[in-house]
Formats: structure tokens, sequence, C-alpha cells
């Protein structure tokens, strides 16, 4: 099976995006519960000079267009970091699942030797790249890492959830195990 850079992209970024609004699902259903201020999941950060949980899903989706877009060889759709509520954060998460499914996979083909560019304007550099190393070295890093941390908010915040909701899209895989001959 001959591995694409759309299958390894998109595949990636959807279900983990799915998993993502799914565990925001949970995340108001412990505020209710609990009779809590949703706003106050909304705005938790792990430690004082990390990112809030709207940040980090904000990051992660734009993780996830950014790199569809740059490996299409096309600039990234902006989306206004504006959201302040578990719905809007859910909204977010769904606008980036449509862009990223409007991709078509012949738009990434020859993706993975497409040059990527990306400028770091503090002190007038850039990452140089190929697709390929951009996608395994960069993309695909970030996205995990402002997934997984927006779990560890929730989770840190007394939400129920486990492994299973992080990666609920590898159920499919379960299968009954042969027994022996």
């Amino acid at each position: 099976m001959k591995i694409s850079i759309y299958g390894f992209a998109t595949k990636t970024f959807v279900p983990m995006l799915q998993s993502l609004s799914n565990i925001l699902d949970k995340g108001a259903e412990h505020a209710r519960a609990s009779k809590s201020d949703p706003a106050a999941l909304v705005n938790a950060r792990l430690a004082p000079d990390m990112y809030t949980l709207a940040q980090q899903v904000q990051l992660a989706c734009n993780q996830a267009k950014d790199a569809t877009a740059r490996l299409t060889g096309h600039e990234p759709p902006h989306f206004d970091d504006n959201e302040q509520t578990l719905e809007e954060l859910k909204a977010r998460i769904a606008k980036t699942v449509a862009y990223v499914e409007s991709v078509r996979a012949a738009a990434l083909e020859g993706a993975e030797d497409r040059k990527i560019i990306i400028p770091i304007p503090e002190n007038d550099m850039e990452f140089e790249m190929n697709g390929l190393q951009f996608l395994r070295d960069w993309a695909l890093p970030h996205f995990y890492f402002h997934v997984v941390t927006a779990y560890d908010i929730l989770r840190h915040k007394g939400v129920d959830i486990g492994k299973r909701d992080y990666l609920s899209h590898v159920g499919g895989y379960i299968r009954q195990r042969n027994s022996p001959a």
C-alpha cells in the first residue's frame, strides 16, 4: 500500500479533530453536572505560562488547516481566534474539518517534495523543508501537542475522559481475535 501525503494528513487531522470535539462535549456535560461555569474550562490552562483550552483548540485547528493549505501550495485561510465558549470551539473544529475535507487528494499530489517555508518574524529567519519533512517534523507534532494539551486541561479539571475518548477513532480497528486451531 502506497502512503500518500493526503492520506497521512487528512486521515490524521479529521478523526483527531472529531475526537477533540467529542471531548469538548464531555467538558460541557461536566460543567452542567457540576453546575460550574463552562467559561472556566475554556479559560483553563495547565500552567500559568501555557495557553488556555481555547487557544489549544485554536492552535490544533490552525495546524490542521495551515498544513493542509501549505501542502497544496496555497496560503492558509484565516480564521479569527475569537472563540469564547465550548460551542464556539466546536464550531471552529467543524469549520476546520470542513476545510480539510474540501481539499481533494489530487491537490496534494507531489506535496512530499513541495518546498515549504515558514517565516520566523522575531529574528528574520525561516524554516525551509520539503512537504514530507514539514508534515512529519512540524505540522503533526504541533497538531498532536495542542490536541493532547487540550485533553490534559479537561482531564486536569475533572472531566471524565480517558484514552478511549482521545483515540475514539481507533475503535473501527477492533476485531474478534481468531482462536488457535
